[in-house]
């Protein structure tokens, strides 16, 4: 068959490496890429927001199904306009979507439902934002209500901070995002991320992953889009798995059906777990970045499988086949990131790694220009590998990153370190 993937990350690149191994697929196309996309797939300038552009592409190139990577053209409802052109798609309506495109959507989903999250209070003026700051004290957890690219939540340690987050926020910084502010309570404990899919009716557990949002080591500095995650968490026990399903996940699904706005894709909970019980963080309605490298290096060609039953309505008759092994992937980020940063460096030593099913490095903000493979975003690579036990797992990522000549880069030293 013929798949069209949209987006151009690293996590589409681990979709696409997936993807690409299961012979169910003939031809790969991915818009709009990136330069490690282009060694396995074909790249395409596609306007990916725009869903009449999309089905005109795959009408012109017989797509059989596309699987929709980014939550930007889910929340614009590409998904929508590709399966009312009868196009099998890989991803969850406008309307489910908005459990990622509004926090306040999702507040008031588990408020419905009963699930476990933190408590919260919602506001569109920022003074009286504030004033709830200054009665609640701190820590508290401040988030811009829409789509920020991962930069929308403070985890504020003073009152102080969090004012300024709720001044920045009003003021524009985040765009639309922040025209309405979410104020939560501070969750302590670990928190872990919890994949599953879903076809509306059927909830399939796939996979569980740790991710490290801050951008130095020990934990220390802003909050990124991510430096690097593990798979599986071992936080995530398996009681705590059945928690999860049976008070947050489940719950949502049906509550999502009930209101006329069936979920079906991949619903990725982040959990908050204190005392052995886990309460909702937030919800994204697709594949995390990075933890989808360090999943997908791992399923390997059965996601393909996999995505498509989720598409069809059968994920009754599917199950997740588990290799008992571990993954972890170390992103290589432009220095200045998640400020301001340079683009343009040239990153070297690529070509002479290995790649295999056991290690990848996939490409996020790459570009190749006369031969050379230079750095267009923020986050740009993730040297992604397995082992028998997370060290051995570890030790080969880092093997991967320091065979990389790129001074122009940085990375955190200790991903991982929770579980090892």
């Amino acid at each position: 068959m013929n798949i069209l993937i949209l987006g151009g990350g690293g996590r589409e690149h681990a979709l696409a490496w997936a993807i690409k191994q299961n012979p169910k697929c003939d031809r790969l196309i991915v818009a709009p890429g990136n330069a490690g996309i282009a060694r396995i797939a074909e790249c395409s300038d596609l306007d990916i927001l725009d869903g009449a552009a999309v089905v005109a592409f795959c009408e012109a190139n017989s797509v059989d199904f596309v699987v929709v990577g980014p939550e930007a053209p889910l929340a614009a409802g590409v998904a929508d306009a590709t399966r009312a052109a009868g196009i099998l798609t890989f991803g969850p309506s406008q309307a489910a979507a908005r459990l990622e495109a509004s926090k306040g959507f999702t507040k008031e989903i588990c408020d419905a439902c009963g699930a476990p999250t933190a408590g919260y209070a919602r506001f569109t003026e920022a003074e009286a934002a504030r004033a709830h700051v200054r009665a609640s004290g701190a820590p508290i957890v401040v988030k811009a209500d829409g789509l920020a690219a991962g930069k929308g939540v403070v985890v504020a340690m003073t009152e102080a901070e969090a004012i300024a987050a709720i001044d920045d926020m009003f003021a524009g910084s985040l765009g639309a995002a922040g025209a309405e502010v979410v104020i939560e309570e501070f969750m302590a404990g670990e928190e872990a991320s919890f994949f599953v899919l879903t076809d509306g009716r059927t909830v399939l557990p796939i996979g569980t992953a740790q991710d490290h949002k801050r951008a130095f080591d020990g934990d220390e500095g802003p909050n990124t889009g991510g430096m690097g995650a593990y798979s599986p968490a071992p936080v995530l026990t398996p009681a705590i798995q059945r928690q999860a399903l049976d008070e947050i996940i489940k719950p949502t699904i049906a509550e999502m059906a009930r209101r006329g706005a069936p979920y079906s894709g991949v619903l990725y909970a982040g959990l908050m777990i204190e005392q052995g019980r886990a309460r909702l963080v937030e919800y994204n309605v697709r594949f995390g970045d990075p933890e989808c490298q360090v999943l997908m290096l791992r399923l390997g060609a059965q996601a393909l499988d996999l995505l498509l039953a989720c598409a069809e309505g059968r994920l009754d008759e599917m199950r997740v086949n588990w290799a008992e092994d571990h993954a972890l992937t170390v992103v290589l980020a432009a220095r200045g990131y998640p400020g301001r940063y340079e683009k343009g460096s040239e990153i070297r030593g690529l070509e002479a790694l290995p790649e295999t099913s056991r290690q990848v490095v996939f490409h996020a903000g790459t570009t190749a220009r006369d031969g050379r493979i230079t750095a267009v975003g923020g986050r740009v690579l993730a040297a992604t590998a397995r082992g028998g036990t997370l060290a051995e797992a570890r030790e080969a990522a880092y093997a991967m990153v320091d065979a990389i000549d790129w001074p122009e880069g940085f990375c955190r030293r200790d991903i991982g370190w929770r579980a090892l």
